[in-house]
Parts: structure tokens; sequence; C-alpha cells
């Protein structure tokens, strides 16, 4: 996904959810902080959204834009209606969102996890794709280890047991190493 396109979906599910604040929180959320990210950080396809102020209406953005609608068939990429609780995240998550406002996004906002914040939910989930997509970060030095340690020390969800967090823990010397 290019961040022009990522900026078609907050134009198209804030229009659709009848929201003006659209928050990305999954891996293109990456385009609101380094718009010109490729490769491996830009693979994905689709788009993780909600709506800001009423999360439940991320319910209404799956049937138009979503995986395999008309809208993906015509350009290649969704979005995926979730909530904030998709991912695991550090907290204060909201007071970092990056924004996103222009022409292109006709009136609406992204708002789009900011990098660490991203990073650590991707930590957190580990799967084989977000593995690789933290080392890339590290790789380009658009995350810091330092602050991917604070922002691990924020993140308080239940799910987040001591094991789990070393294991986190681990994952991010790996990608410092």
């Amino acid at each position: 996904m290019k961040r022009s396109e990522l900026e078609h979906v907050i134009r198209a599910a804030g229009t659709i959810a009848g929201e003006r604040q659209i928050v990305v929180i999954g891996s293109q959320a990456i385009l609101g902080q380094f718009p010109e990210a490729s490769g491996i950080l830009a693979r994905s396809a689709e788009a993780d959204v909600f709506p800001l102020d009423r999360p439940e209406r991320s319910e209404l953005i799956d049937g138009p834009i979503g995986e395999g609608s008309p809208f993906h068939e015509e350009y290649g990429y969704y979005a995926q209606g979730v909530d904030e609780h998709t991912a695991i995240l550090p907290d204060g998550w909201r007071d970092r969102l990056i924004r996103i406002e222009n022409a292109n996004t006709d009136g609406k906002i992204g708002l789009c996890l900011e990098v660490h914040d991203l990073a650590i939910s991707k930590y957190v989930a580990g799967r084989e794709k977000d593995l690789e997509f933290t080392a890339e970060l590290a790789r380009h030095a658009m995350t810091v280890v330092s602050t991917l340690r604070e922002r691990l020390k924020l993140t308080t969800h239940p799910a987040l047991t001591a094991q789990r967090r070393k294991i986190v823990e681990g994952r991010i010397r790996h990608d410092f190493a």
C-alpha cells in the first residue's frame, strides 16, 4: 500500500461510517509517520481501521471496502474494520497518534499509530510477518531501542503476562543485536 492509497481508505472509511476521524492501527499505520515506507513495511494491501469516536461503526466498513469487495477488486487494497482492542498497545497511545489530513482525505482525518506503539503491537502479536516488520523498522533506524523498552513498560494489558513480556523483550533485543 502507498500513502495515497491509505488516504483513499481513510476517506472511504470515514464516509461509510459517517465519521470524520479514522484510526489506523495495523501495519499500514507506518505510512502516517513514514509516507515513503516501502518493501516489507508497505507490502500489506489491508488497512486496519476504526472510527475514533464510534468504534462500533467499524463493522459498517468491511462490506463496502473490505476484503473481496468491489473496492478491493478495483483498487487492489482494502480496509478491515477492527476495534481498539484488536492490538495490544502501550498506555497513552492515543496521545501519540500521527495525523493525516490533506486534499486526498477530503475532510476526513487519519490517525495512525506512532511507530514505537505500532512496533510494540507487532512484537506482542509475534507472527512471522510481524517480526519481519519490526526487524525492518530496526534495520532502517525507524525505531529506537530505548523508546521501545519504555513503551513496553507502558504496556499494561492483562494478556501481556510476565512470560510474554520476556518474550517481547527478547524480540526487541534480537532486532537490535
